[in-house]
């Protein structure tokens, strides 16, 4: 049986992100040594929505994020963690059930990043799809954000966002999905039928040209980095086939594992302009939370009225910063962003 933690912050706000998403423990050798190697392991805390509600509280935004997590210690340093970052925890239930977790091996130069799941059975995937009240979570909220990992995790976590956008979408809240495709938690299932119909009702779609391919069967180019012109085509083809509003594109250009180029574009269909952000080649400290840093960043600024083309600019600013930041949380200011964004064409 699930209990409720009554640990509300920032309620009064009407522009919270809501995010929906398991915790996760990750577990990594120091610096750049296999998994191993020496008996240590460092603990972070990550899951690519929390990753999002971490950053929009981190920028200044309020944000609540929604989970299920397991009613044991381990399950109360997620809730910690959750709280120290400054995200509402007041919709988290805890249930009886494991926490899911990862091992992470950074890798460096030409040796590549290497990752373990375990997170099969968790008190997240185990949840019924039926635990939240997602009408009252979602009042007075500005946003809905969820992504294709939770829906990979199982029925129950699927029909959670299900229901979650059903009430979203009687609210009137903007609901956005962020693709995130990871082959691991699809096993070899086609992840087509679940992400298309959710793509369908996603008023902002996030993803790179990969998984746009492989989750929405929009081919693209294939190249690395893809044109603005072959981009501004993949998104005009989203708007038509799934309807969605503005579309995101982000390019992770791999040089090895220690040197990656980062550039992201935001299409807005009321214009049919594809707005380019400039490209960034990062020195990676970690790897891990830069896709999600990015989308916490660009709901913080579309939310506040900021024009498609700065909002695009500073997410992927933001997300190019947290590239070198240990952990999977960003942890940037506004005002770091901005500063970071005047050494930028």
């Amino acid at each position: 049986m699930s209990s409720h933690v009554n640990d509300r912050v920032n309620d009064s706000s009407n522009d919270r992100v809501v995010t929906f998403g398991e915790v996760l423990l990750r577990l990594s050798p120091p610096g750049n040594e296999r998994l191993f190697q020496t008996p240590q392991l460092r603990t972070w805390w990550g899951g690519a929505e929390a990753n999002v509600s971490c950053g929009v509280a981190s920028l200044g935004g309020h944000a609540t994020h929604v989970t299920m997590l397991p009613d044991n210690v381990i399950g109360e340093g997620a809730l910690r963690a959750l709280r120290a970052e400054g995200v509402d925890t007041s919709q988290v239930r805890r249930a009886a059930g494991r926490m899911g977790a990862y091992y992470l091996e950074s890798g460096a130069d030409v040796r590549a990043l290497s990752v373990v799941y375990d997170r099969a059975d968790s008190a997240f995937a185990r949840q019924r799809g039926d635990e939240f009240d997602w009408s009252s979570i979602l009042q007075d909220a500005a946003w809905l954000h969820c992504s294709g990992v939770t829906a990979a995790l199982g029925e129950g976590p699927y029909w959670a966002i299900e229901r979650a956008v059903d009430a979203a979408a009687a609210l009137g809240v903007p609901f956005s999905l962020d693709l995130n495709f990871r082959p691991a938690l699809w096993a070899g299932r086609d992840p087509k039928p679940l992400m298309q119909s959710l793509a369908r009702r996603a008023s902002l779609l996030i993803g790179n040209p990969g998984a746009i391919e492989i989750m929405l069967g929009i081919s693209t180019s294939g190249r690395i980095p893809e044109p603005a012109s072959a981009l501004h085509a993949t998104a005009r083809a989203i708007h038509r086939e799934y309807g969605c509003a503005r579309v995101a594109i982000t390019q992770r250009d791999i040089q090895s594992a220690s040197v990656h180029g980062w550039q992201a574009h935001l299409w807005d269909s009321a214009t049919d302009a594809l707005y380019s952000a400039p490209r960034v080649v990062v020195q990676l400290v970690d790897r891990v939370g830069g896709g999600d840093s990015f989308a916490a960043a660009l709901l913080y600024q579309l939310q506040r009225g900021a024009t498609h083309a700065h909002a695009v600019r500073f997410a992927t600013a933001a997300s190019a910063l947290k590239l070198t930041i240990p952990g999977d949380v960003n942890r940037v200011s506004v005002a770091e962003v901005d500063r970071f964004l005047t050494s930028l064409p």
